[in-house]
């Protein structure tokens, strides 16, 4: 089959996305026309499937309560309390308040997993703190940036549930295999904010010491309230869930109950706040299945148009075996990371990469890390950079959108170190599947 049409398919995406039509429709306008020449006038039929499937779909109904859940903690007021008790600790170290910007999101991204609550929720508050001490508006920008991005290499996370569902994959196995690169991942973004403040100290000044001259029992009392009520949400889920003992959507609801008392033994939550809460689920669960349907009928077609035969001779012609095809489909997705979000690179990568990567005897789940974390880097990558929008919808306008660009890039770096690290030693992503899932 001539594989022209699907080869012109990419190219189209990215013209109406540019034109400024959603990624859904975009989606679904370019699998319409392109399966025109497939089906001809039975291409609606063909098309109905791909919705049908994204709504019957039993592992994504977990996605609206794992949103709810960060939704609910976002307005229950625990980021504050943690926020405080994180930095009586870390706050006299050199970009104490950068480290304690970083601890925070990567403990609400474990507990919530959606990456635009996450981020919002901890520049709120670690905005006003930086600026206080004269930050760098650079060093706040990619903090806050590369904090949020946690949500998609921390569990749980949205973004595995949908790369399980299409490429069959166990959601528990997803889970572990990202828990020692993210934290791999935490510890660098650490060592380079330490590292830059000390060699530039007034990028990130540290807290003076009368600020934090508390007693040791009050501090761990504090941090104690503070930090236990959101690990035990985090272990009830992921326990839950690794355990064997509950699916995928009934841990996310138990994370919803987690949620919801915790928000009320907090007193953070009233009526209004659990009305936007419902309002945000809604908002983004349509958003992500809108797109997954979009995805889903642009990769059928893709398929139908010979697209997969052209993606294998692609891959084949540029040699290095399965190392060569690891490459060239890592460089594709975080290629697209620049023009699209991950929602759209997942639906429309991995049902053309998982075949190929089963055929040729690639770990699936090693993939799926590297993956995982190269998608992460489409939150920092402009101009589409989903973090990046998050920031400026809060931040001061004296952080200019340059600022932003220029923090983000060190992040950037270390994501793909990251990457690397996992690429030259695999275990990082499969050892700890193979010994605590199911028990």
């Amino acid at each position: 089959m001539d594989a022209t049409v699907a080869a012109l398919m990419f190219p189209g995406l990215f013209l109406l996305i540019f034109l400024g039509i959603p990624i859904a429709f975009s989606l679904t306008l370019v699998s319409v026309v392109a399966g025109w020449f497939a089906f001809g006038p039975l291409v609606f039929q063909q098309l109905y499937g791909s919705v049908f499937s994204a709504a019957s779909n039993y592992v994504l109904s977990s996605i609206p309560l794992f949103v709810l859940m960060g939704a609910i903690l976002e307005k229950s007021g625990i980021a504050r309390n943690l926020f405080d008790a994180i930095q009586l600790w870390v706050g006299r170290l050199p970009g104490g308040l950068a480290l304690t910007t970083i601890a925070m999101a990567a403990i609400f991204a474990a507990a919530s997993g959606v990456v635009g609550a996450v981020e919002i929720m901890i520049g709120l508050m670690a905005i006003p703190a930086m600026r206080a001490y004269r930050y760098n508006n650079s060093l706040i920008s990619g903090t806050i940036c590369a904090g949020g991005s946690l949500g998609t290499i921390i569990p749980p996370t949205v973004i595995v549930v949908v790369y399980a569902a299409l490429a069959q994959l166990s959601i528990g196995e997803l889970f572990a295999a990202i828990i020692f690169p993210g934290m791999l991942m935490i510890g660098l973004f650490a060592f380079y904010i330490v590292g830059r403040c000390l060699l530039r100290p007034e990028d990130g000044p540290a807290a003076s010491p009368s600020e934090n001259n508390i007693p040791l029992g009050v501090k761990v009392a504090i941090t104690l309230k503070a930090l236990v009520p959101p690990l035990l949400l985090m272990f009830s889920v992921l326990g839950s869930l690794l355990g064997g003992i509950a699916s995928p959507t009934e841990a996310a609801a138990v994370g919803v109950a987690g949620a919801l008392i915790l928000a009320i033994t907090n007193g953070g939550i009233i009526f209004s706040s659990m009305v936007d809460s419902f309002a945000l689920t809604v908002r983004i669960t349509a958003m992500i299945l809108l797109i997954v349907a979009g995805g889903t009928m642009f990769t059928g077609i893709f398929a139908v148009n010979g697209g997969g035969e052209m993606v294998v001779n692609i891959a084949s012609g540029l040699g290095g075996g399965t190392t060569g095809v690891i490459f060239f489909f890592l460089g594709v997705t975080f290629l697209l990371g620049f023009v699209l979000d991950w929602t759209s690179i997942v639906l429309i990568c991995v049902p053309i990469f998982t075949p190929i990567v089963k055929q040729m005897g690639i770990d699936p789940v090693w993939f799926a890390t590297l993956v995982l974390v190269t998608i992460q880097t489409s939150y920092l990558t402009p101009p589409m950079a989903s973090s990046i929008f998050y920031l400026k919808s809060i931040a001061p306008k004296d952080i200019t959108y340059v600022q932003m660009c220029r923090g983000v890039l060190p992040f950037i770096a270390i994501q793909l170190v990251t990457l690397l690290l996992v690429a030259l030693f695999p275990s990082m992503a499969t050892w700890l599947p193979e010994r605590i899932v199911g028990f």
